[in-house]
């Protein structure tokens, strides 16, 4: 009987490349994505069609507003998105987004009798986000061993980050090796309703890096 994983799965490049990577692992995948009011629903949108190509166990999207928080460019339209690398910590950084989604998973872990949780963090080609270091995901691994019955009772959570330590070339190479058609994913923080990225912001101009350096076409389709 295949083990039971949670996929946080956002529609875009990482998560969708940790998804093939579970599935290949022989996991029964379940998908959780999490519409928290960001800027765009289009990367919903993806995540949905991915979840149907991977033929996930389950699916689903929880809706968590965040709009409140009103300090990031991705739950305030108000902010514009940096066009170029930024010092620091980014304006699109969401406050404690990742502990929020992990915990949604970790809670439906806990329902379905699964000890593994996937996540798409990046500590290598990614923008400076603190809640996606490993030292952050060791943390929250303890805390979900003290925090749950089924950490208590013996059955340890396992958080897996298969790609943590990936430069973006490498990653999208492991996606292809795993099939993933990286055209139905949407990076893009401002991508249009039908998934267009602008080809300015950070995570763009890390998509765009990645295939660059991976030698692979970009199947994105960009606006510049």
């Amino acid at each position: 009987m295949s083990k039971k994983a949670i996929i946080l799965l956002s529609g875009g490049l990482d998560s969708s490349t940790v998804l093939a990577i579970a599935k290949a692992e022989g996991y029964e995948c379940h998908a959780l994505t999490i519409n928290y009011h960001q800027r765009h629903n289009a990367e919903l949108v993806a995540a949905r069609n991915i979840a149907n190509f991977f033929k996930v166990e389950d699916f689903k999207i929880i809706d968590i507003d965040l709009s409140w928080l009103k300090n990031s460019a991705l739950t305030n339209k108000d902010i514009s998105i940096p066009e170029n690398p930024s010092i620091g910590i980014p304006v699109t950084y969401v406050p404690a987004r990742n502990t929020i989604m992990m915990s949604l998973a970790l809670a439906w872990a806990e329902t379905i009798k699964c000890q593994d949780i996937f996540i798409g963090v990046n500590a290598v080609d990614y923008s400076g986000y603190p809640d996606c270091r490993p030292e952050y995901i060791e943390s929250f691994q303890n805390m979900s061993n003290l925090a749950t019955k089924s950490g208590v009772e013996g059955s340890e959570i396992k958080i897996h980050t298969p790609l943590i330590e990936m430069s973006k070339a490498e990653i999208i190479n492991e996606g292809i090796k795993n099939k993933v058609d990286y055209k139905m994913t949407v990076s893009c923080y401002q991508a249009t309703e039908n998934g267009v990225a602008c080809g300015k912001c950070d995570s763009c101009r890390l998509r765009k890096e990645g295939f660059k350096f991976a030698k692979k076409e970009d199947p994105t389709n960009y606006k510049i």
